[in-house]
């Protein structure tokens, strides 16, 4: 009886094992990211509070007056919301190469020629077409200027062998000079003396607010075109010869997958959510194109595609994170009298650190269910 007793016992508990053990193995690999992102994200926390110490600023304070600057309140939320929205799309321009192991960092470039494309194209039609209509023929402009921009990286990177990294970064300083030509000659208002800019966009043809919300639709647009990108990255077969490509582009041309056309295309899209930053900008901030298109969003969604680990869905939190930030530096520059670079540094930190830290995943066995011990 004893022994009929321990064997039920064993098999009983073979059972929950092998129940168990896939959902296990499930929440360990998905834990990895959300865990070695949030120590990344203290870590940089820590390193930064040294800075200020070294400033004779106190860190707490500084803490503090980040929080209430981007989420204390509910008119400091829809300006962390509005910030967030072009980081939204500025952060898939580097997540969808990413999954082809393209490492694309000329966002901004798309981003500028997007809006300069925006603007050129209202011009003409502002009184003579519907301001729905004119919106979409910007956005489409912008999303094809921005397309063309990066994906030119793309080409350049497969059939000439140029390093994405370096063509899209010069790409990048190359288009803001254009932006500059167009926006100081041919597209220049006479109006605008000091700070030279296209013609404003009359109200009625500008983006408009979310409904209850102090907070344009360019953050209804981040967000659809972040669950678009996941849809097309995890569903669908295009997504999944582009994961095969970024695994190992000699196995994937073996099996007669397009690679070429995978890389062109994936930063083609890339670079037209790029653009339609640009556009969301010039739509429903600015109201023109002009130098404040250069804001840095490129660059800061570099930083959001990383820290996300460049997963779509994973990009909208973090977006409003960055967001509420960047919202913050106005707060932090009056209170503390800190310049209002302090959040940039922030930034850099935390992107260093990221990148450090990318040399711990696949070092803990808990996070790797290959390497535990299989029961008997």
């Amino acid at each position: 009886m004893t022994v009929e007793a321990n064997t039920s016992a064993i098999s009983i508990a073979s059972e929950r094992s092998s129940v168990l053990r896939p959902i296990l193995e499930w929440l360990a690999r998905r834990a990895e990211p959300i865990v070695i992102s949030f120590g990344a994200i203290l870590f940089g926390l820590a390193l930064f509070s040294i800075f200020i110490l070294v400033i004779g600023k106190s860190p707490a304070n500084l803490f503090q007056l980040m929080y209430t600057g981007g989420f204390g309140s509910w008119f400091s939320i829809q300006n962390s919301l509005s910030r967030a929205a072009p980081l939204l799309l500025t952060a898939l321009c580097v997540a969808l190469p990413a999954r082809l192991g393209l490492v694309i960092i000329g966002g901004e470039g798309a981003v500028v020629l997007g809006g300069v494309a925006a603007a050129a194209i209202a011009l003409p039609f502002v009184g003579t077409l519907p301001p729905l209509l004119v919106l979409l023929l910007m956005a489409a402009a912008a999303m094809i200027a921005g397309g063309i921009w990066i994906g030119l990286a793309g080409f350049l990177r497969h059939y000439r062998g140029v390093n994405e990294t370096i063509s899209s970064l010069l790409l990048a300083y190359i288009a803001i000079a254009l932006m500059n030509q167009f926006v100081e000659g041919p597209l220049r208002d006479p109006a605008s003396l000091n700070k030279p800019s296209t013609s404003p966009l009359p109200a009625e043809y500008m983006l408009g607010k979310m409904p209850g919300m102090d907070v344009h639709w360019g953050l209804a647009i981040g967000v659809i075109a972040c669950i678009a990108s996941w849809v097309l990255i995890e569903v669908t077969s295009y997504g999944f010869a582009a994961r095969i490509a970024g695994g190992n582009v000699r196995a994937a041309q073996i099996q007669g997958l397009p690679v070429g056309r995978l890389i062109v295309g994936f930063t083609a899209i890339a670079g037209s959510f790029a653009g339609l930053a640009g556009m969301i900008e010039v739509a429903a901030v600015q109201g023109s194109a002009n130098a404040s298109l250069a804001a840095g969003y490129g660059y800061t969604g570099i930083l959001v595609a990383f820290l996300a680990r460049h997963n779509p869905l994973a990009i909208i939190p973090v977006a409003i994170l960055l967001g509420g930030i960047d919202a913050s530096g106005g707060l932090i520059q009056r209170r503390m009298a800190l310049p209002d670079a302090t959040v940039l540094v922030l930034q850099g930190t935390l992107f260093v650190v990221i990148l450090f830290c990318e040399t711990f995943y696949g070092r803990f066995k808990i996070f790797n269910p290959d390497l535990w011990k299989r029961s008997a």
